[in-house]
């Protein structure tokens, strides 16, 4: 009896096999303002995740989509233990708990089930439409793609902004920084950007994705049901990281945003990012920096505040079809001080970005909306980005503004004005009415043509100041209804042919025939 115990023990002990599971732990030193000190984590590696205490025994299978988990990011290393921010509540976080490291970096979820919903930072669903059931882990940091791997930008992306569209082009792949003061009109452009896009056909169709960072909470759902009211809502993603949010999440929301945006790149696809606006998430990395004991440098800035931008912005790209042909546009937002360009962060991004559209606070005043600056508006591809029929109808569209306003600010000290100076100036205010556009109200490129091709022929010549908008109004409902074969050709060819051009001649004419009262200067 004895012995068979003896030998089932036996048997037992050389049956065992040691199963050592090793855990990488910590403990908090300190923690104040959403940012601990860690005493241990040796190991830890920049940008990793680490785990609290309280959600130890929960599995990381779901990424960071369970709702009792709390985790943290690592941001800095040191010689006598980490410092990280927590990514959530840190009411919950106390001096003494224990820390474990994850072995991974900050990654987000995507995939075609988060288009029409809007996500935070982390991509947690906000808008109470339930969990996502099948997504795409992305990493939040990635290596840009180098120059081998890139294609030059020439493909259109059309704004249905008359303005932008003919004399500050943005191709797919670009980088369009979006710059001027507060309640200019930036999110007005790149939400017109956004609901433009329903007019393409759906396999040519961008993703889009509207990174709201520091954003109101009211903004950001006044933006989300203007876009479902427009239809543009099932190919758009909003990202939200409102201004009540930490400033960790504020920080990240922008690589969150691109990196949900590179798997449609990868896929082929393309993708239009919109960053509103960099401004604050450039303060939010300030305040994380500040309480993280970085050194301050310039309007205490950190040090890598000019990387912050660079390695975010430098994943716009367009892809070799050798990657897949992918693309993703970027079009940040800065917003300026009293139209001072030359600050910190906006020569910051302006010196990484391929041009920007300045809006300017005087003409908004005035009443020209979009308040576009020709003068001192630039897209660095040009006219790369447009299409031929653009090409033939914009070519001295900008020259004649940029003319026109040179001549608006001495026209004030001038009594007599010759015939020349006076038909430049006539010209120039009929061309500023036609660059006028509605909020809300994007134009495709096939009707924008058509307008610019008008204006080239002189036809709103005739027509009094006042009333240009409404003739533009009605010309292209003439043009929809009786010429909709030409304005077909124009949006598949991208082309004015002779025989085109001699059928818009036609177009113009009778619509002047059936709107004589219209063409007598008031």
């Amino acid at each position: 009896m004895e012995q068979s115990i003896v030998q089932k023990i036996v048997n037992e002990i050389e049956k065992y096999a040691p199963n050592a599971d090793v855990e990488h732990v910590g403990r908090v030193t300190s923690v104040g303002d959403g940012v601990v000190s860690i005493d241990g984590l040796s190991r830890a590696v920049m940008g990793e995740i680490i785990q609290f205490e309280e959600t130890a025994g929960r599995s990381l299978a779901k990424g960071m989509q369970s709702s009792g988990a709390l985790y943290g990011l690592v941001l800095n290393l040191e010689e006598d233990g980490v410092r990280a921010t927590i990514l959530g509540d840190s009411a919950r976080v106390s001096e003494g708990m224990t820390i474990k490291s994850t072995g991974r970096i900050l990654s987000v979820p995507s995939g075609d089930e988060l288009l029409g919903r809007v996500v935070s930072a982390l991509g947690e669903p906000l808008d109470g439409k339930g969990q996502f059931s099948k997504t795409t882990m992305m990493p939040v940091e990635r290596d840009s793609y180098g120059v081998i791997d890139r294609k030059s930008v020439s493909v259109p992306l059309q704004t249905g902004i008359k303005a932008i569209d003919a004399m500050i082009p943005i191709g797919r792949g670009q980088r369009e920084l979006i710059i001027g003061d507060r309640s200019t009109g930036k999110t007005t452009i790149a939400i017109d950007t956004i609901i433009n896009q329903k007019y393409e056909p759906a396999e040519k169709r961008p993703i889009c994705i509207y990174v709201a960072i520091g954003q109101k909470e009211s903004k950001t759902a006044r933006i989300v049901a203007q876009l479902a009211e427009a239809g543009a809502l099932p190919y758009t993603i909003i990202v939200d990281a409102p201004a009540s949010a930490p400033a960790a999440l504020q920080f990240l929301a922008p690589y969150a945003g691109v990196a949900m945006g590179e798997y449609f790149m990868d896929k082929g696809r393309d993708v239009l990012v919109i960053y509103d606006d960099l401004s604050k998430q450039a303060t939010a990395y300030r305040q994380l920096s500040l309480l993280l004991r970085r050194p301050p440098g310039r309007e205490a800035y950190p040090g890598d505040i000019f990387y912050l931008h660079s390695r975010l912005l430098e994943r716009a790209a367009r892809l070799s079809e050798n990657k897949g042909g992918g693309s993703i546009t970027a079009l940040p937002i800065i917003e300026t001080q009293d139209g001072d360009v030359a600050a910190y962060i906006p020569t910051n991004v302006i010196s990484i970005t391929d041009g920007q559209i300045f809006l300017d606070s005087s003409l908004f005043n005035k009443g020209n909306r979009p308040a576009i600056d020709v003068g001192i508006s630039v897209s660095r591809v040009g006219s790369s980005a447009q299409t031929k029929a653009m090409k033939s109808v914009a070519g001295t569209l900008r020259l004649g503004l940029a003319q026109f306003r040179e001549l608006e600010a001495f026209m004030q000290f001038a009594q007599d004005l010759d015939k020349t100076t006076a038909d430049r100036i006539e010209t120039g205010r009929r061309m500023v009415e036609v660059m006028k556009q509605k909020n809300g109200a994007p134009i495709p490129v096939e009707k924008q043509v058509v307008v610019l091709y008008a204006t080239d022929k002189k036809f709103f010549a005739d027509v009094a100041i006042a009333r240009v908008s409404e003739v533009e109004s009605l010309l292209l409902e003439f043009v929809d209804g009786q010429y909709s074969k030409e304005l077909a050709e124009i949006k598949k060819t991208g082309v004015i042919s002779d025989e085109l051009k001699t059928k818009l001649d036609r177009a113009l004419e009778e619509f002047r025939l059936a709107h004589r009262e219209l063409f007598a200067k008031s």
